[in-house]
């Protein structure tokens, strides 16, 4: 192990080289390490070419994280799981300046262990019958493909369907990992790496081991130099693995998360108890779809569940505020337990139980682990199906990113998904137990057909999972493949509320009930409920 500067670290990247780079939003990420080599490029026009494969979104939504890579002729290629955070790097794909692929988080996370084993790729379900499907589009988010590369380093096909044991399966094959980029709290003199102030240590050692096994350089961020560490149980990834280390002191690159300097909560351990948030005193479309989501999880009284950025994040705090209990989150990055953190921390949780790497976690998910999850809802269409991952046209066009959606939805127990039903103005009120909409939205979400297949409803539900469809005016399941109408808020009107703005077909249930008017109260919704965990 040596101990190296920032701008000789990305002097060691060379054209051409395929980088994994560890990170979770703002946690875990280089940010010392990619900007110096941001920096690099730019004055010197190297290191070009690169192929740049991340798992988990990284990036502020503007210049810090993997946007560090968002320069014309310095990256060539991108496979990421979330796009969302960086913006720079979907210009390029847009532009169609770099080959531009989307797989599943949890696949490029698995992906990486089975690099690290020396297998010639994973194989899996999971992606069957959505975007990443080669009968789609094979995860490719445009027409660009990038074969100026000499073999080995030349991919033209990064997922393949196939057959085995009489079912179908995709096959993601390996592909050698020439440099790992990862961030550490701190390293011994042997460069065995602790992560005692990260939030979670989601991929590094898995990335180290497949870096390493395929030949390639291992370098790692830290925050200090210490003497030994005071446990073995700090140590994430073992010296032997580490090539380079880069001490970096300064908070502006080494922060917690892109969203906090330092939080302590995200290291201590809790008791499985939730911090109960304050309920909603405005009661507007989020709030709204929030509480139902609410009655959702008391019903059904899961025990593992997983929440989704954005509008599902609060779930669970509002549950507890609610007296609801017995039920332990989960996020995709290792986190287990406590109070999962949303924006620019999001990855993290405070007071968690446990905390276990993201390959590991996402075998749990895809072994049907979550009993129940809650999603975002961007789009959606008459067949059932969901689309997170990249809409709009034009100059509007925004590519998103999967994440670990699909690992999720295709594996839950049962999937509730939660979003407006119009968007772009819309301003709706909870008034005394009925919806008030006060300004319409000019864009309907319910289209006749998703224009990106994240999530393929009828698929999902023949494998017998509910699925459930929560906006702030109705409710919607999946019934023998057909979007069924189960649920209308009082105060709306059927024809002019919701069949007007439905793109298509849908089906209105016989059982058609109103909408809970709690929901539309301010005040508890369960007050004197009890609410026993999960038998």
């Amino acid at each position: 192990m040596k101990i190296v500067s920032k701008q000789k670290a990305a002097a060691l990247i060379g054209n051409g080289d395929f980088i994994g780079c560890a990170g979770f939003v703002g946690a875990g990420h280089a940010e010392a390490v990619t900007a110096a080599l941001e920096a690099r490029f730019l004055a010197e026009g190297a290191p070009c070419d690169l192929t740049l494969v991340f798992s988990a979104g990284q990036g502020d939504r503007a210049t810090r994280g993997v946007n560090h890579f968002g320069n014309r002729g310095m990256t060539r290629r991108i496979v990421g799981g979330h796009w969302r955070s960086a913006p720079r790097l979907a210009a390029l794909a847009l532009s169609g300046e770099a080959e531009a692929l989307n797989l599943p988080q949890g696949i490029i996370t698995q992906l990486f262990r089975a690099i690290a084993a020396g297998k010639s790729g994973l194989m899996s379900k999971i992606g069957l019958y959505t975007f990443v499907d080669p009968r789609e589009s094979g995860g490719r988010l445009n027409a660009v493909r990038f074969s100026q590369l000499p073999r080995p380093n030349r991919w033209d096909e990064w997922v393949r369907r196939v057959e085995f044991d009489g079912e179908e399966q995709l096959f993601y094959p390996s592909f050698p990992v020439n440099v790992a980029l990862l961030r550490g709290t701190s390293s011994d003199a042997l460069g065995n790496i602790g992560c005692e102030e990260e939030a979670f240590h989601h991929e590094l050692l898995v990335l180290a081991q497949a870096a390493h096994n395929s030949g390639g350089k291992v370098i790692v961020q830290v925050k200090r130099i210490i003497e030994r560490h005071a446990s073995l149980a700090l140590v994430r990834v073992p010296g032997i693995l580490v090539d380079y280390v880069v001490v970096c002191d300064d908070d502006s690159e080494h922060a917690m998360t892109f969203g906090e300097t330092f939080n302590p909560s995200y290291l201590a351990a809790g008791n499985g108890q939730i911090e109960a948030v304050a309920r909603a005193t405005v009661l507007d479309a989020r709030a709204i779809i929030q509480r139902r989501a609410v009655l959702e999880l008391w019903r059904r009284r899961p025990r593992v569940v997983n929440l989704g950025v954005g509008m599902p994040a609060a779930v669970g705090a509002m549950a507890h505020g609610e007296g609801i209990t017995g039920f332990t989150l989960t996020v995709e990055a290792g986190p287990i337990g406590g109070v999962p953190a949303d924006g620019f921390s999001f990855g993290a949780s405070a007071y968690p139980e446990a905390v276990i790497d993201q390959p590991s976690q996402f075998d749990f998910y895809e072994g049907g682990g979550i009993d129940m999850a809650f999603l975002g809802l961007a789009e959606f269409d008459t067949h059932g199906n969901v689309n997170v991952s990249m809409f709009g046209s034009g100059e509007n066009r925004i590519i998103a990113g999967v994440g670990g959606f699909i690992n999720i939805t295709q594996s839950a127990k049962a999937l509730v998904f939660m979003g407006t039903f119009t968007a772009s103005g819309l301003d709706v009120a909870g008034e005394a137990g009925r919806l008030v909409i006060r300004s319409e939205g000019r864009c309907a979400k319910l289209v006749k057909q998703v224009s990106h297949l994240s999530f393929n409803g009828p698929y999902v539900a023949a494998m017998g999972i509910p699925i459930l469809y929560i906006t702030e005016r109705a409710v919607f399941e999946l019934r023998q493949g057909q979007l069924t109408l189960t649920e209308i808020a009082p105060g709306v009107d059927l024809e002019r509320d919701i069949l007007a703005f439905a793109k298509g077909d849908i089906s209105v249930a016989a059982d058609l009930v109103p909408m809970d008017a709690r929901i539309f109260t301010e005040g508890p919704m369960l007050a004197a409920q009890s609410s026993s965990p999960m038998a």
